[in-house]
């Protein structure tokens, strides 16, 4: 089986005449690599990516073909999709970027080994997937664009982040009106949403999904710190929260909401004393990827493979779990200047 995976950030999708972001670098070559890992594992698979020429090679047996010039990464992405049975995007919500890929893959005919586009269309915006699993009565964090308003409708203090964005690049916390006043005269927000601040401890799902169900592989602890305003992701612990019959019902009910969800899926939440409470669906590989075969003993990416099958093959039980540590700061990147 020949599968194209396209991680979009060290793939040759970022533009040429600005750097590629340190940090969406590091975790998407992280992803990557965990990824390409386990598919060499499965008997009969080959693998190929593509590879920003600003970045150090990936050694064989992976066919890795170099991109000199981003702006010729779609036609070179479109054509390769062509002649592969099947395609893995990893690539941020940010410009419509993965829902660009998944709709290209689908006109092309291949298996797609994610989120069908119209889920990730809802999915990437912060606004609209709260509007989804809130009709769906799921707790999730009140979710307004920042157009639509002119003061936030609570009390602060509230979280400010691009209602497309992946991460927590540009999530800033606002703690009071001045703050809020400051921030909106300071540019464009209008690609914005706010939400209040939820307290309690950031955590995210890593879940299988197909045809509105889910399959929970962990509950993940997030490294969230806050710096000032700013708020950064530092790793976390995969498998560091104990899984419970809410949080499968959790899963259960975001797969049941936007069943086009496919394949691994993150959900990201706040374990709250009153609960979880949900801010948004990641339709695509997360960080914590990066450790869950350590943690589980499972090869989600085999699974993943076994769900696209006509009759699908059902995930086997997690077994146990045994809490994975990442930390951004100590995993190794090695751009290329």
């Amino acid at each position: 089986m020949r599968i194209l995976v396209c991680e979009f950030v060290t793939g040759g999708g970022m533009p040429p005449s600005t750097p590629i972001p340190a940090s969406l670098a590091h975790e998407g070559d992280l992803m990557l690599r965990a990824l390409i890992g386990d598919l060499l594992d499965v008997p009969g698979v080959d693998v190929t990516v593509t590879r920003d020429a600003r970045l150090a090679p990936l050694p064989p047996p992976i066919r890795s073909i170099t991109v000199n010039d981003p702006r010729e990464s779609w036609v070179l992405w479109e054509e390769l999709s062509r002649t592969a049975d099947a395609v893995w995007p990893i690539a941020p919500e940010t410009d419509g970027a993965m829902e660009r890929v998944c709709r290209m893959v689908e006109a092309s005919g291949r298996r797609l080994l994610a989120s069908h586009a119209e889920a990730v269309a809802i999915t990437a915006s912060k606004a609209a997937t709260a509007s989804a699993l809130a009709a769906a009565g799921l707790p999730v964090a009140q979710t307004w664009r920042t157009a639509d308003l002119s003061d936030p409708p609570w009390e602060g203090p509230w979280v400010v982040k691009p209602d497309d964005g992946a991460g927590c690049v540009d999530t800033l916390c606002l703690r009071d009106h001045a703050a809020w006043a400051h921030w909106r005269g300071a540019g464009d927000r209008s690609g914005f949403v706010v939400q209040p601040f939820v307290s309690g401890t950031p955590a995210s799902l890593s879940m299988l999904c197909r045809d509105g169900q889910a399959w929970l592989l962990a509950v993940n602890r997030q490294d969230i710190v806050l710096s000032g305003p700013a708020f950064t992701y530092r790793g976390g612990v995969v498998g560091g929260v104990a899984s419970s019959p809410e949080l499968h019902a959790l899963a259960s009910g975001v797969a049941a909401a936007l069943p086009g969800l496919f394949g691994y899926v993150g959900v990201d939440f706040i374990a709250g004393v009153g609960g979880p409470m949900i801010l948004e669906v990641n339709p695509r590989l997360t960080t914590s990827y990066v450790g869950l075969r350590r943690a589980t003993g499972m090869n989600v990416a085999a699974a993943v493979l076994g769900l696209a099958q006509e009759p699908m093959v059902i995930p086997g039980p997690v077994e146990r779990v045994e809490p994975v540590h990442l930390s951004l700061e100590e995993m190794a990147w090695n751009p290329v200047d």
